[in-house]
């Protein structure tokens, strides 16, 4: 196979506010040179097929890419060149994230062994558990006016018992309990409630909802964004607290009040999770809000500062040290901002070797649960 040689130099130049702008040249396309060929990484929410981040024709036959306005800090990233397109061994195995610091100018040279889609892909399993069913394939969001699959996880006594369950709704349904529908891996939820419940005996009914696929990034935003365009965040609390949630308390055995029903998610589905809570906060009592994509508007602190409602507030505050450069600073504001509500209760984790992906979350996510079901009074 033919080897592909991708230099890229960082072209560091010191601006305002100590942001920096560093160019990416792709040298060595090889039979790729005729396909487009993109930057995908923390920059851009791993968007594998961003326009705004596409390779443009360079010197020599090259390719290249400026980003400007970087803070310093600690960036991942990935070449590729589409959905399901990314970079990778030569043998076709996934390849680690790459990492560029910005800090000073510097040159780097990376070599891509392969392409991922250059080797056949082996079957994905069939990984959930018995208690996961999908509820409904084309479940209607009226606020939309879209339909959406369904997912739901109920404990194992769920059957035999005439208890009432809280319930978690989960954004990103398809990356929760599925190996053979998670984009990446899955978080294995499922997995984990099986074992974690019995031990806590604190059981709990899951909802996973799934994301708009090409417009996640839309319905999990409630801000207009001059690059990703409307936002449609609003409408998709809307649906949670006033469609969805009404339909689970009447065709399942629930418990109503907004201390039993949580949220969580990641990356943007946290940042959807937070506002939920915010925009609901007589519905749900509290979220789990796994490296939330605060980066993507200032109006989010706005919105966390000016909020005076008199309900408890819940936030479970997670991110990892390897994410984008200003993800722990941005968590850490917002945790700051919470903490001073009247009736507040926030607990923030920073895992030093977390990287953006669901491999942490899923590490993660028994500790939110047991903080989680601490809350629950029987």
């Amino acid at each position: 196979m033919t080897r592909i040689v991708v230099l890229i130099s960082f072209f560091i130049v010191s601006q305002l506010k100590g942001q920096f702008s560093a160019r990416f040249v792709v040298t060595n396309i090889a039979t790729r040179s005729n396909e487009d060929v993109y930057l995908t990484g923390t920059f851009n929410n791993w968007n594998p097929q961003d326009p705004q981040y596409k390779l443009r024709p360079f010197s020599g036959g090259r390719k290249s890419i400026v980003l400007i306005n970087l803070a310093p800090g600690t960036y991942a990233f990935k070449f590729s060149r589409g959905v399901n397109k990314l970079e990778s061994t030569a043998d076709g195995r996934d390849i680690p994230d790459r990492i560029l610091e910005v800090s000073k100018d510097e040159s780097n040279e990376f070599t891509i062994a392969g392409w991922k889609d250059d080797y056949p892909e082996k079957p994905k399993s069939y990984t959930a558990t018995p208690q996961v069913r999908i509820m409904d394939t084309a479940f209607f969001i009226p606020q939309l006016n879209k339909k959406r699959r369904i997912w739901i996880y109920l404990p194992k006594n769920y059957q035999t018992t005439g208890k009432n369950y809280p319930v978690l709704y989960m954004q990103d349904g398809q990356n929760l309990f599925n190996e053979k529908t998670a984009y990446a891996e899955e978080w294995g939820v499922d997995e984990c409630l099986d074992s974690l419940q019995t031990k806590l005996q604190k059981e709990c009914i899951v909802v996973g909802i799934d994301n708009g696929l090409d417009k996640r990034i839309n319905e999990y935003n409630p801000y207009d964004h001059f690059q990703y365009g409307k936002g449609l965040g609003k409408e998709y609390v809307d649906f949670l607290a006033q469609t969805l949630k009404p339909y689970i308390d009447s065709h399942y055995r629930t418990r109503k009040g907004r201390d039993y029903n949580y949220l969580a998610g990641s990356s943007m589905g946290g940042l959807i999770s937070w506002y939920a809570m915010l925009k609901h906060p007589t519905v749900f009592g509290g979220a789990a809000v796994f490296s939330p994509s605060f980066w993507i508007s200032p109006q989010i602190a706005i919105d966390a500062e000016k909020w005076d409602e008199m309900e408890m507030l819940r936030f479970y505050l997670y991110t990892g040290g390897k994410e984008e450069a200003n993800s722990v600073a941005d968590l850490q504001k917002m945790a700051s901002i919470l903490q001073k509500k009247k009736q507040s209760q926030i607990r923030t984790v920073v895992n030093p070797i977390g990287q953006h992906s669901e491999k942490y979350w899923r590490q993660e996510f028994a500790d939110f649960y047991k903080w989680m079901s601490n809350n629950w009074k029987e």
